[in-house]
């Protein structure tokens, strides 16, 4: 059963990455079966004589096309889906489901040629800038915990925000009609940039990368990532 198979392969992740190619395909049941595990870094297998809890910190990626046939806002092909079909296909992952994504991206075609022109940053580079991240959480919190598990109380008193970042993140709170949750995963977000970057405090900057990561202006191919171990 998918079901059975969905919380097989969330205790498998645990420490990793769990990777849901088509996630809009999956049915709605099993994708809610990811909200309890995503809050609480545990999946609890019940069987008619016991119910056993796993560790399940991991890393939720999942993708997606735009729309059934997978050309909407393409340039190249013609998308045949009319708006209905599109929404009711996008609509397939839940608002509770969404809110727990941290980052979204909206992806287009990529050009080959140009792939080999561009001067990217090297692994080993981001590797150490990763790490010099996760040192500054460690002086931070006094433990071995990231930006994304520790309280809202001490990630705001270790991390206060300036008067006017309130104002911002409440003005595109009420734009965007954001929930609690989500207003909360932008300043995490916010909180992990400004460590990549080096920073004491969380810049306004930031907070701008933070709001554009996690909200789609365009729906081309989606990519959802849901960091819930970090």
């Amino acid at each position: 059963m998918e079901e059975d198979n969905i919380q097989g392969e969330i205790s498998l992740a645990h420490r990793g990455v769990l990777f849901l190619d088509e996630i809009a395909e999956f049915t709605k049941k099993t994708l809610d079966m990811l909200r309890q595990p995503l809050e609480s870094g545990k999946v609890s297998i019940s069987r008619t004589q016991a119910t056993v809890t796993y560790p399940a910190s991991f890393i939720l990626i999942g993708a997606m096309n735009p729309c059934p046939c997978g050309y909407a806002g393409s340039n190249t092909h013609y998308c045949t889906c009319s708006p209905k079909q599109i929404a009711a296909y996008q609509n397939k992952l839940s608002g509770p489901l969404k809110d727990r994504f941290d980052i979204n991206l909206s992806l287009s075609p990529v050009n080959l040629k140009s792939v080999h022109t561009r001067k990217e940053e090297s692994s080993s580079a981001i590797r150490k800038r990763v790490e010099a991240a996760r040192e500054m959480q460690y002086d931070r919190y006094r433990r071995e915990i990231g930006n994304g598990r520790v309280s809202y109380d001490t990630l705001l008193k270790t991390s206060p925000l300036t008067a006017e970042q309130q104002r911002t993140l409440q003005l595109f709170s009420y734009k965007k009609n954001w929930s609690n949750r989500t207003q909360i995963k932008i300043i995490r977000l916010a909180r992990t940039i400004s460590d990549l970057k080096g920073s004491v405090g969380i810049t306004d900057q930031s907070i701008w990368e933070a709001v554009k990561l996690n909200s789609l202006v365009e729906r081309k191919d989606v990519v959802g990532i849901k960091v819930n171990g970090s």
